[in-house]
């Protein structure tokens, strides 16, 4: 008799607002290692996002559109909580500079001690897309610049 392997799901969460290439690529790369991802979006309103959540969502679905093992979901509260509720084994991020690890070893140790059974992955963001950055594109954007080799061509409308 065939057992079913144990699925690997990690969660990626972020604010999404919007999301980038330097995002789908953190989620390509960590599909080699991963079974599933679910990209948490969170809702953060503290950080007064550009989008609203359900378009923030929208935008990563649509950026995933033809990959079934990605989905979006929207959270807020203990990102450990929304892990065990998919049956998630890691927590997913990705590092694009060293000034990315000391708030990222801060979140993983947390979310150590919050679930010790929870890991924290990390993926090294690709040269092309250490710059990149939500920020950098809303600014970008705001002043009519070319994002378009930045983005997800489904996220382009929503910028323009």
């Amino acid at each position: 008799m065939k057992r079913n392997p144990i699925q690997r799901i990690a969660i990626y969460p972020g604010t999404f607002d919007p999301i980038t290439l330097g995002h789908v690529d953190v989620v390509t790369r960590g599909l080699k290692l991963f079974d599933q991802i679910v990209v948490a979006v969170a809702e953060n309103p503290g950080k007064g996002p550009m989008f609203d959540l359900d378009t923030r969502l929208h935008m990563v679905a649509e950026s995933f559109a033809n990959e079934v093992r990605v989905e979006a979901v929207q959270f807020s509260g203990l990102l450990v909580e929304l892990a065990r509720s998919h049956g998630a084994q890691a927590i997913l991020r990705g590092l694009r500079a060293a000034s990315d690890f000391e708030y990222e070893f801060q979140m993983a140790t947390m979310n150590r001690r919050l679930d010790a059974e929870l890991e924290s992955v990390f993926v090294m963001a690709r040269e092309d897309y250490t710059f990149v950055s939500s920020r950098f594109i809303r600014e970008i954007a705001g002043m009519g610049g070319d994002v378009s080799e930045l983005v997800p061509a489904p996220v382009l409308h929503y910028l323009s």
